[in-house]
């Protein structure tokens, strides 16, 4: 199971959406893409397993959420810096954002 695959009465955390109200902890913010996906794939094993006290399962899942939305944010700021190369109908050069779906 992953993170999103939790129902929503699996937890008292409320879904922060695309939008979240709280920020990110200064140490997620300074990891990279990378970085924060390798965490974020360890702490999913962990839950899975299910060892463990429920105390640091829940500080677990709070981590790996805030881990979740900075890959999220990491995600779209990279989408906003790909540029399609496009050719108009004069034939000069321009560039569209990418619609990477």
């Amino acid at each position: 199971m992953v993170l999103s695959d939790m129902p929503p009465s699996a937890s008292a955390i409320p879904n922060p959406g695309p939008n979240p109200g709280t920020a990110i902890p200064p140490d997620i913010a300074a990891l990279s893409f990378e970085d924060a996906l390798a965490e974020l794939e360890r702490i999913v094993r962990q839950l899975e397993e299910g060892r463990g006290k429920l105390d640091d399962a829940i500080s677990s899942y709070e981590r790996g959420t805030a881990l979740k939305r900075h890959c999220e944010m990491k995600l779209r700021e990279a989408q906003a810096k790909i540029d399609r190369i496009t050719v108009t109908a004069d034939g000069s050069l321009g560039t569209e954002p990418a619609r990477i779906d």
